[in-house]
Parts: C-alpha cells; structure tokens; sequence
C-alpha cells in the first residue's frame, strides 16, 4: 500500500490552539501554487517548480488524498502537512512506514506553526492507525527542520547521500508523545 486508504477520508477538520488542519479545496489552489514555485520553500527540496508549469498542471484541488492536509491560520491557508506511506524499497528503514511531510509559506515560518500542525496531524494519525511508527526525512543542513523533528519525538535512524547532500532519517515510534490532539 502507497497511501492511506485505509483510514476515514476525509476527516473531521482537526483543530489546535490556533489553527485548522482540513482536507484540501479548490481555494487552495493558488497557495499550492505559491508553495511548489517559491524557491525559498524549496531551499532543501531540490528546487522549485515553474509557476507556469504549475498554473498548468496543478488540478483544480491539488493533493486531495488521505492524509494530506491543508493548514489554515485565521480561515486563509500557511501551509500543508502530508502523511504518506514510504515504498518498501529505497531506505529500508523506512520501507512501508508512514512518511511525515511539510511545507509552510515563508511568511508563516518562525511562528511554531509547522511544529504546532504536524504534530495535530501525529495526533490525527495515533487515533486513526494506533500503533503505526511514522518517519521523517531531511537535509542534516536544513536546521529548522531538524530541530523541529527532535521537537516532534524523532530519533535518528541513519544518515546518507542523496540529491548531492546529506540527508537525515528519523523516527518517530507509536509511544512518542507530546503534540496536540485532534478535537
């Protein structure tokens, strides 16, 4: 299995102390646009994509599928945070586990957002599949992001080369606590 098909899709709207975590909608278009060509977004992400190109090929409701999740500030979309299943090749350690992803606008960067909205969606998935471990991946030189998967419960699991740099795995086992539940 690729995805989450498994779980209840799409949810009840998980909300934290500040913000909305939902399931994509065709006002977000623009913003998933705004995020995949914004170069600052994709600094350790291999680079943007065209805004053209996007404008073309984006659909109407890009990335509406189980576990992929909208975040919502004051009723306007920062970010998202994706959750999906790792193939069973490439890293074996990651093989078949749940994958935890993110993209937040610079101009939400700073705020705790990413780190208040991942782990709403940790909590989303503990109750939707008790017990599933989750992994992250990122540049070792992406320090926000590495402090945020430490914040999160991630341990280190290995180190390795790709993309020309150096890349982190973590892991986060079902025990891992902390974050906001879903409500």
């Amino acid at each position: 299995m690729d995805d989450l098909s498994s779980v209840t899709w799409p949810p009840r709207p998980v909300r934290t102390e500040r913000l909305v975590l939902r399931e994509p909608e065709s006002r977000d278009r623009a913003v998933f646009v705004e995020l995949l060509a914004s170069p600052e977004v994709h600094t350790y992400l291999g680079g943007s994509r065209p805004r053209d190109e996007l404008e073309r090929e984006l659909p109407g409701v890009p990335e509406r599928r189980p576990g992929s999740f909208v975040v919502e500030l004051d009723g306007a979309m920062i970010g998202q945070v994706l959750l999906r299943r790792v193939p069973g090749q490439g890293r074996p350690a990651a093989g078949g586990k749940v994958d935890l992803g993110y993209l937040f606008l610079p101009r939400a960067w700073g705020f705790g957002y990413a780190a208040e909205a991942c782990a709403a969606a940790l909590g989303w998935l503990a109750g939707e599949l008790p017990g599933e471990p989750v992994v992250l991946h990122t540049q070792t030189a992406n320090a926000a992001s590495m402090r945020l998967a430490a914040k999160l419960g991630f341990t280190e699991v290995e180190r390795f080369e790709a993309w020309g740099a150096e890349q982190w795995l973590g892991l986060r086992s079902p025990a891992a606590s902390g974050g906001a539940a879903p409500q």
